[in-house]
């Protein structure tokens, strides 16, 4: 069953239910309290809304434009629906199928390229259509909202039935769309963060909190140090004034990157180093940031669902997904409650074998430790087997790689040619899909002006190392983001996802349902595999573990 929602004003809405088309299967609801009425139906299974359900009930499938602009209210009001069509995210997909990608992707701009309208750009922020709950402009072509969002969804379904292989497009939007309410879930529930501890931890790194503008005593120490060893005055926040005197004591650095800076030998270098990495902590997850992004005792970031172009999530706010390990121990869980920690293990080459159907490799990632099972193959050395995949994915060319890459390549043909067929694939300018049909963007015009001239071999390599390793990332995105959708749908009670990254989640339950919350991550792992690759022998393993402190997971 799914539902069409449209905001109105001072908390109104609209409801359509769906069918296979355009034409909606029973008369609108026009609704004085929509947050209600999508409880109601979540509740009902629906019959709230007087629509015949099915026996039993299910929980409708709630299509509306953006979860960023609606959902925050439902949440606000407890109300957490169990699925949902997100068409912005699902245009974006569509549009990007299709080789047209970053164009605008809000349904407003969706419907007017259906009419034959101008199309108008995509607004920043929250998104703008339904925008009435909200209280700001509405934009896009003179019709309904309502009317756009049933439109703009029969267009895509039937769009995504013209995929490649619709069953794994429909997949990947589903997917997609449940990341959208994870994301929104949250931001809102927020990881748990003790203040306290954040401020012990950072007075005990930085000294006392300063005055706004004043550097922290140790950074202050520091960055006189630097200007001891170099005889004069130097900020150590200017990389110009760092590299000027740099060149004043006779050496040449081309940046001041900590790693190049680990290469040189000069009495500055040891406490830049140090004032670089408590600088860093003191702007991205100091007092300030703890201001603006921890309220009672949560943290909560904003994410960007599919902020980068392989589906990764991205943050706009809070630096979510750059925790540093210091920062783990002011991840506390509540007294008697336990953060369950999963991470999945050597998720990358795992997703290769699987997508490439490598006997031998499947056969490798059916084991734990997947570089291990390797090794004998690689001399007997686990890291030969790591440096050998990682090179295979990432177009690595430096070091021992070329010679193990011949040894994956006579050992493991099938995977080195999968990845070696999307690296052809990107160098001739190619578009190349993930395994549910993420697609990556076509080469750029400033792209094909390089591949033309002096620097044309260059280039060419350089996007083939992208689409090489962009369709075993995406896969990988979509499997978390699998997970995550399974994972939301088993998890009872007050247990709550709490964090995300990459391949990493976090619960925040009672202590008692631990135990439940853990196996939980396992068979979320095992049916996101299933609903990916079907009957494959590639073991994709999440070891979790219940702690009181995140620290304490690793």
């Amino acid at each position: 069953m799914r539902i069409a929602v449209a905001a109105g004003p001072g908390g109104s809405g609209v409801l359509r239910p769906l069918g296979p088309g355009p034409e909606p299967v029973a008369p609108d609801l026009v609704v004085p309290d929509l947050v209600g009425a999508v409880r109601d139906a979540e509740r009902t299974g629906g019959r709230s809304l007087g629509v015949r359900a099915g026996e039993p009930p299910e929980h409708p499938r709630w299509v509306w434009a953006d979860a960023r602009a609606l959902y925050p209210a439902l949440l606000a009001a407890g109300v957490r629906p169990a699925r949902c069509h997100d068409l912005a995210l699902t245009e974006s997909l569509l549009l990007a199928h299709d080789g047209r990608y970053g164009e605008p992707r809000s349904p407003a701009a969706a419907y007017a390229r259906l009419r034959g309208l101008p199309v108008p750009d995509d607004h920043t922020g929250a998104a703008p259509v339904q925008a009435t709950l909200f209280e700001t402009e509405k934009p896009g072509p003179p019709a309904d909202e309502i009317d756009v969002v049933a439109a703009v969804h029969a267009d895509q379904l039937t769009r995504i039935a013209a995929t490649a292989d619709p069953r794994r497009f429909r997949l990947l939007v589903a997917a997609e769309s449940a990341g959208a309410l994870v994301a929104a879930e949250l931001a809102h529930d927020g990881m748990p963060w003790r203040a306290d501890v954040h401020d012990e931890l950072l007075t005990g790194l930085l000294g006392p909190r300063p005055v706004h503008g004043m550097r922290p005593a140790r950074l202050q120490a520091l960055a006189d140090q630097v200007s001891a060893a170099f005889g004069r005055p130097v900020n150590p926040d200017s990389p110009q004034q760092i590299v000027k005197a740099f060149k004043s004591a006779g050496v040449s650095v081309p940046s001041t990157r900590s790693q190049v800076l680990k290469e040189v030998e000069h009495p500055g270098v040891a406490p830049l180093l140090a004032y670089k990495e408590l600088a860093r902590l003191f702007s991205f997850h100091g007092w300030a940031w703890a201001d603006q992004w921890v309220r009672e005792g949560r943290f909560h970031p904003e994410y960007v669902v599919a902020g980068v172009v392989s589906g990764r999530w991205a943050t706009s706010g809070g630096g979510a997904l750059q925790i540093p390990k210091v920062m783990r121990r002011v991840v506390v869980a509540d007294e008697g409650w336990r953060l369950v920690v999963a991470d999945a293990a050597q998720l990358e080459p795992r997703v290769l074998a699987a997508m490439a159907g490598d006997r031998g490799l499947a056969a490798a990632a059916g084991e734990i430790d997947l570089y291990a099972a390797l090794a004998q193959a690689f001399g007997g050395l686990r890291d030969n087997a790591k440096i050998a995949l990682l090179s295979a994915m990432y177009g690595g060319t430096s070091g021992d790689a070329p010679k193990l890459l011949a040894v994956m390549r006579q050992r493991f043909p099938r995977a080195y040619a999968f990845v070696e067929e999307a690296a052809r694939a990107g160098e001739e300018g190619k578009l190349v899909r993930s395994w549910l049909g993420r697609t990556s963007p076509p080469p750029s015009a400033r792209w094909r002006e390089l591949v033309l001239g002096p620097e044309g071999a260059r280039a060419a390599r350089d996007r083939g190392r992208f689409t090489r390793n962009f369709v075993v990332q995406a896969t990988a995105a979509e499997w978390a983001l699998t997970l995550l959708a399974v994972l939301r749908g088993r998890l009872s009670g007050p247990a709550r996802l709490v964090f995300f990254q990459h391949d990493e989640v976090m619960v925040h339950c009672p202590a008692e349902q631990a135990d439940e919350v853990v196996a939980a991550v396992g068979v979320a792992a095992e049916e996101a595999t299933r609903l990916l690759f079907g009957d494959t022998p590639v073991r994709f393993p999440m070891h979790a573990v219940p702690v009181g402190c995140y620290a304490d997971a690793k």
